[in-house]
């Protein structure tokens, strides 16, 4: 088979893949995405952007439905749940043409098919017809993503069983629902479906819901839904599963015993597995460990000119960690110096409603490493701006190191986390310390002020605690 010769192709253009190709035209590389679905990934076209549409229309119905609280007297209001799910699709179909367009504007070239190695610095490219093509290349970026992890023995069947891909297409509002698995994906869809009136259970294996979550954090989420009638099951173990007729069992083993639930839908909310297998990475030698390729801090792999990032470079599954690592390869494989990868400073969300958000250590990992340090919070309850719009529900709580004022961790519950959590973030990575805080001078009224006040509650300096 004749082989045409390409200067950098990137395997996926998820949110890693694409922005790292741009990064790589920006500084004078000729680049070629190979994508087998479409531009954007899991995270734009099954995942982080959908989710949210989904999770707009949650809060919107909430909001609806407290209206009088704000002076306005409306009817009870009817969901149109195929509506619902055909706006999410709609937002998608405007952020896939802005990648589009982003391609273009680059001189991209984007070659649709499925991408394996089949000898060292060679890829071949089958489409959907079955044709095939092969490209030699002087460097290669992976970023193949990662597909949701099952349950053993189960098949999802898109229609009563269920993983966070599938249910984004499911136009019919179930009864009840289990999520299995409590990690962010679970907890929003949780969120998303008992807004709107579901029966939901919720089981986590783990002590607690959002593992990776501030245990405080955590708890006061799970007394928030578990007071609007979510079932939330933690220490809790799915010991069978089985689909018929339209409908779904369970059985349930926790401390307090097993169980049996029955109900119309199941999410399999469980975690990611790398998508490494089937793209030839044995053939060149391409190091995987655990299901994850190997990289080092510049997202090398253990051949030379091989790079991978994102999913299935490993954890963390973010779409933002990606796209950081994106440039990061890009960069070096471009001959420049990037400042290499750090997993200290990255922030989580989970976009339910209160939102969590964090950045930097939690208590348990301050205490593991056995650090000395002050804890400063700032109840919502006590924001001017949050009790003007309502959001009083959550707090901010902020970890300071005692000998070094460094900021070690900030961890929020609130409405707006997802959008609080960037200040804190910025501080971090400029080694700010606490007092850099208070000697920013922050507008007044807005939510934005509870991170101040915080600080100044852990450092002995309260003025609205």
């Amino acid at each position: 088979m004749a082989m045409l010769t390409k200067d950098l192709i990137i395997l996926g253009a998820g949110p890693g893949g694409y922005v790292a190709a741009i990064r790589a035209a920006q500084l004078g590389r000729q680049v070629t995405i190979i994508e087998r679905e479409a531009l954007g990934g899991v995270c734009l076209n099954w995942g982080c952007i959908p989710s949210k549409a989904l999770l707009k229309a949650a809060h919107l119905y909430s909001e609806m439905k407290r209206s009088a609280e704000f002076g306005f007297e409306i009817p009870e209001p009817a969901i149109n749940f195929p509506q619902i799910i055909d706006r999410s699709r709609e937002v998608v179909r405007k952020l896939s043409n802005g990648v589009n367009f982003l391609m273009r504007k680059n001189k991209i070239e984007v070659l649709y098919g499925t991408g394996s190695l089949e000898c060292d610095h060679c890829v071949q490219v089958t489409d959907q017809e079955g044709n095939t093509s092969a490209y030699k290349f002087k460097d290669l970026i992976i970023a193949t993503g990662a597909r949701p992890k099952l349950l053993p023995g189960v098949i999802p069947d898109g229609d009563v069983i269920h993983t966070s891909r599938t249910i984004l297409e499911h136009r019919r509002l179930p009864r009840k629902l289990l999520v299995i698995g409590a990690g962010a994906i679970g907890i929003e869809f949780a969120y998303f479906f008992s807004t709107l009136g579901v029966q939901v259970t919720v089981a986590e294996m783990l002590p607690q819901i959002l593992p990776l979550e501030d245990t405080e954090i955590a708890e006061n989420l799970n007394r928030i839904f578990t007071r609007r009638g979510m079932n939330i099951k933690t220490n809790c173990k799915v010991e069978s599963l089985t689909c018929a007729d339209k409908s779904a069992g369970a059985t349930l083993k926790s401390e307090a015993g097993q169980e049996s639930w029955q109900g119309d839908c199941v999410l399999i909310a469980i975690g990611v597995t790398g998508n490494v297998a089937g793209i030839g990475l044995e053939k060149v030698g391409v190091k995987v460990e655990g299901g994850f390729i190997a990289v080092d801090e510049y997202m090398r792999t253990n051949m030379p000119h091989y790079y991978a990032i994102g999913d299935a470079a490993g954890p963390p599954w973010l779409a933002h960690v990606a796209s950081h690592e994106g440039i990061v390869a890009a960069e070096h494989c471009s001959g420049k110096s990037p400042r290499p990868m750090n997993y200290d400073n990255i922030p989580t969300c989970t976009y339910c409603l209160p939102q969590a958000a964090s950045v930097g250590l939690s208590e348990k990992a301050a205490q593991e490493q056995g650090l000395t340090y002050k804890v400063g919070k700032m109840p919502f309850s006590a924001n001017g701006k949050a009790i003007a719009t309502g959001d009083t529900e959550g707090f901010i709580k902020v970890l300071i190191d005692s000998n070094t004022s460094e900021i070690l961790g900030v961890h929020i519950l609130q409405a707006e986390a997802t959008e609080l959590i960037s200040e804190a973030a910025v501080i971090r990575s400029r080694e700010g310390i606490a007092q850099s805080v208070l000697d920013t001078i922050h507008p007044h009224p807005t939510l934005s002020e509870a991170f101040m006040e915080a600080i100044g509650a852990a450092i002995g300096r309260p003025i609205n605690t």
